[in-house]
């Protein structure tokens, strides 16, 4: 029922869009013509201190991410292929101390020296309209991969993406398979299926909409929708409104409802943010709250991918507890405007209470997030990126282990085709 709604919401909108202005595969050059190759080397450094007596995480590997694109053949229906290669080399790591979203470990429980995968997908496309099945990187928010470590996850499936009216994207898919960062394997975890479907809307240059629903068999059916608005107030000053919900029905016995508190019969959750920023010349001043509610706490990553969460209070905690209600506070800066373009700064301070942790109503976190980031905007090192991020994570009992953290990034992108 769910799904004839969104289709019936799709053609309404198709009916009363603008029609894109041209066809991207009337365009076409060909497989050869139109194809990209892509290296990334990354770098990257992971820390955790934990305290109270815990050990600590500590990895350093070297990444090298191959990503291939092909154009499509020309006529009416175009087809394609896309491709990647990972592989990741440990430089620092150990039993004990090594940081499993890096490296998987051993049967002796020690880190392996390096892993690699490769993947495909092919792809067929009619006018604005691409469908592709094998190895995907999938970026929605109820189904999005992981990129924020060394390797990126993957999964497997079948994704339809169609953007035949301007301003409207449409997405429709099913995967069977994730293989998640650090693991060479194409689905340790046995994701039995995911179904997904909505879409994004742009209304205007300030004013944008999405709406989504996931199937995740055995775990949960789950519905999202943004609301994202910009006002103008002069000419270097702007707010902006950014609103996320997500509900949630867990299925019975859901292990990802026990895992977050609730008794896996017929649990339910809602949460919700709500973020405003105030931008003026090189500053940005953001205040956020986000509020959790249901059965049991908001759970991600048990198959949808470790970036599915499309919320304001996201850092190193996510603030998802059950009946957690945490509030933000937020600063940004570019240097571009001081004569150092490419450079940014980020602080963030978020507060959560209220949270349901079995023996106490009232848990409390905390957490101090930085951020600084540069990209080299010109010369033989240009679109160098080097990024280094710190939070200070302190909690109530029963909540989390107090920790810090450090990552450090260093990213290289080659454009070899």
């Amino acid at each position: 029922m769910h799904k004839k709604h969104c289709l019936a919401l799709a053609c309404s909108l198709a009916l009363g869009g603008q029609l894109a202005h041209a066809s991207s595969q009337s365009e076409a050059q060909g497989f050869v013509e139109d194809a990209r190759l892509n290296l990334l080397l990354r770098n990257a450094y992971f820390h955790r201190d934990y305290k109270d007596n815990a050990a600590d995480a500590k990895t350093w590997g070297q990444a090298f991410i191959t990503t291939f694109e092909s154009g499509f053949t020309q006529g009416t229906v175009g087809f394609g292929v896309d491709a990647f290669g990972l592989l990741g080399i440990k430089l620092d790591s150990g039993r004990g101390r090594n940081y499993r979203p890096f490296f998987d470990t051993d049967s002796e429980g020690r880190p392996v020296d390096e892993l690699s995968q490769a993947g495909a997908a092919v792809k067929l496309r009619v006018s604005n309209t691409v469908i592709r099945y094998g190895n995907q990187f999938p970026s929605l928010p109820v189904l999005a991969h992981d990129d924020s470590r060394l390797l990126p996850q993957s999964f497997t499936g079948t994704l339809v993406t169609s953007n035949e009216i301007e301003g409207l994207e449409l997405n429709a898919g099913r995967f069977t398979a994730d293989s998640p960062m650090g693991d060479s394997a194409r689905d340790p975890n046995r994701l039995k299926s995911i179904d997904v479907l909505g879409g994004s809307y742009t209304l205007s240059d300030d004013l944008s909409l999405a709406v989504y629903h996931a199937d995740l068999e055995d775990m949960y059916k789950r519905y999202y929708a943004n609301l994202n608005y910009n006002l103008a107030l002069a000419a270097d000053q702007a707010l902006n409104f950014d609103f996320n919900i997500y509900r949630t029905k867990y299925d019975t016995g859901s292990v990802a409802a026990i895992d977050l508190g609730g008794d896996g019969q017929g649990d339910r959750n809602t949460i919700w943010s709500l973020a405003a920023k105030y931008s003026i010349g090189a500053h940005a001043f953001i205040v956020a709250h986000q509020r959790n509610s249901g059965d049991a706490g908001f759970a991600y990553d048990y198959g949808d991918g470790g970036a599915s969460i499309y919320l304001a209070n996201s850092y190193y905690s996510d603030f998802n507890l059950k009946d957690e209600r945490s509030w933000q506070a937020s600063y940004e800066l570019d240097f571009a405007q001081y004569g150092a373009p490419g450079l940014r700064y980020k602080f963030a301070y978020v507060r959560g209470d209220n949270i349901d942790t079995g023996s106490d109503n009232n848990g409390t976190e905390r957490e101090i997030f930085n951020q600084v980031s540069y990209t080299v905007q010109s010369g033989a090192a240009k679109d160098l990126h080097l990024r280094l991020r710190n939070s200070i994570y302190r909690s109530s009992t029963d909540v989390g282990p107090d920790l810090n953290e450090i990552r450090a990034f260093i990213e290289y992108p080659l454009s070899i085709l």
